[in-house]
């Protein structure tokens, strides 16, 4: 009975970090998912947000994060971006500053971890 409900816990912890990985194929443009932090952002996408959840493992460090779609948007939108990931072509960081929503490191510190990034192209 417990290897039973071993396997059913491993099974269904696996789905959800599956469902949790997979960005929607049919997003619009400043739509929002959330994914592991072991897996790489999409193109055309950047971080927002970080935080520690058991859906992704059992870790201290911040380990999913909330994306969102930015290609598509129109020249001269804006979107705050953690700085785990680099601004996609077309986008050029404006301003930098610290956001507690952007710690995806085990060791926060409180320099920049965050860009204001806005579309010129």
């Amino acid at each position: 009975m417990i290897r039973l409900r071993t396997a059913s816990l491993a099974m269904m912890t696996a789905a959800a970090c599956a469902a949790l990985t997979a960005a929607p194929a049919t997003a619009a443009p400043g739509d929002t998912t959330t994914m592991c932090g072991s897996s790489l952002t999409p193109a055309g996408w950047v971080d927002v947000q970080w935080w520690n959840s058991w859906s992704c493992g059992t870790t201290f460090n911040p380990n999913i994060k909330k994306i969102q779609q930015v290609s598509g948007m129109p020249v001269g939108s804006t979107v705050n971006a953690c700085a785990s990931t680099w601004p996609p072509a077309g986008w050029e960081p404006v301003r930098t500053y610290y956001s507690g929503a952007c710690q995806y490191a085990a060791v926060p510190s409180h320099e920049p971890n965050t860009w204001t990034i806005k579309r010129v192209f």
